[in-house]
């Protein structure tokens, strides 16, 4: 069978995805053609050689859609034979435009194919695209619909973590996402984001605070209990899960992923298109799958694509050097970790979408290069990245080394 390596991998800064943003004023476009023109500055690529832009957008509505991965290939001087397609399966879709983009190089149909994302949440507001998922009763009923951070305090309630619990691991992302930014570790995958003058609008993630406290933290009122109680979804929630008697509400901005702006590319390619090109692999994709998991408690996918994934792959939790699964919110990992047995030192490392932000099309192809970077810092093999998703999903993949 024919391998997918991964050649290189480039991502914007994370703006915060506010009116008040440093990169509120980029397109959506713009913004993804950002890493796709580092990516062909960086390796040299020729015009018209790339098979494929496959790039996630979670809400392909206004500026975000009409296919924004073609006239981004267009933008970045890909040349005109490239074409461009956008997927969208919530926040994994940045992972599995990678993932597609390495089954189109293992089956052989493709050479040199580039997987990313894109989300400009300060622009698209997130759940600009609507579904039905939310508003149709035949759908939303069975399914017993809830807004995701009741299903993140649902976790919580269910699983035993405190509030204590989610602020102290809040606390860590942000620590470790400000100690990994002092040492530089996310330095040579980041490209800036400039003005049509060349100036730099945003050099470094925006959205972090390094000095998070759990006092500070403390100071922050739950947010999801009125929205809960008064629209009834506390009693979906109970209804879902009857063996609780009530939700403990945890979860609030601190502890919860952070609404960003943000794209990330990743170029991907075949052992011969690696020599035409005098490109040099850095890892390949080892396996990847998705799963669908139970739609109300809708975050607990990571674990249940996590045992597919070893299974389909042959592999255990052993044999990973190191985990990365985004922080949608606190109880997300710490379910991780509590469902898996996962060493927590070795996972999210240097830190994540609580202290970074989620730009939710782009973060699965984010995530996976900031681990790739940190298996070559540490001299390390095997990776798994894995995301939770929107309507009880999961979608994980393993990279190793090369």
């Amino acid at each position: 069978m024919r391998e997918a390596y991964i050649y290189d991998h480039v991502r914007t800064p994370r703006g915060r995805g506010k009116s008040d943003g440093a990169l509120h004023e980029v397109t959506a476009l713009q913004l993804a053609t950002v890493p796709l023109q580092a990516l062909r500055r960086r390796n040299n690529i020729p015009q018209d050689v790339i098979d494929d832009v496959i790039l996630g957008v979670a809400d392909p509505v206004g500026e975000a859609g009409g296919d924004i991965a073609r006239f981004a290939a267009l933008k970045a001087g890909l040349g005109e034979a490239v074409p461009g397609v956008q997927i969208n399966r919530f926040c994994a879709s940045g992972l599995d435009a990678v993932n597609f983009a390495a089954a189109q190089i293992i089956s052989g149909q493709h050479e040199l194919v580039v997987g990313g994302g894109v989300e400009a949440m300060s622009r698209v507001g997130m759940g600009a695209a609507g579904g039905a998922s939310s508003v149709d009763p035949s759908i939303a009923i069975p399914t017993y619909f809830m807004p995701q951070g009741l299903s993140a305090d649902l976790i919580a309630t269910k699983y035993g973590f405190s509030r204590e619990d989610v602020d102290g691991y809040a606390v860590q992302s942000q620590q470790r996402a400000g100690k990994a930014w002092l040492e530089g570790r996310f330095s040579k995958s980041i490209e800036a984001v400039k003005d049509v003058n060349g100036l730099i609008i945003l050099d470094k993630d925006e959205h972090i605070r390094p000095n998070t406290t759990m006092q500070s933290l403390a100071q922050l009122s739950p947010s999801f209990v009125n929205l809960a109680q008064t629209s009834g979804f506390d009693a979906v929630a109970i209804q879902s899960h009857p063996e609780i008697e009530r939700i403990n509400y945890v979860h609030h901005a601190g502890n919860s992923s952070g609404i960003v702006d943000g794209a990330a590319a990743v170029l991907l390619g075949s052992k011969n298109v690696g020599r035409k090109y005098g490109l040099k692999a850095r890892a390949k994709i080892r396996a990847f799958t998705n799963i669908g998991s139970e739609p109300a408690i809708m975050l607990t996918g990571p674990i249940d694509v996590t045992r597919k994934l070893f299974e389909r792959s042959g592999m255990k939790k052993s044999d990973i050097d190191l985990f990365e699964v985004n922080e949608a919110f606190s109880s997300v990992v710490l379910r991780y970790i509590q469902g898996l047995g996962i060493d927590s030192d070795k996972i999210n490392v240097n830190g994540g979408a609580i202290a970074l932000g989620h730009p939710l099309g782009a973060t699965g192809a984010m995530i996976l290069g900031t681990v790739l970077d940190e298996l070559e810092r540490r001299n390390q093999v095997t990776a798994l990245v894995a995301l939770c998703i929107g309507g009880g999903m999961g979608t994980a993949t393993i990279i190793e080394r090369v």
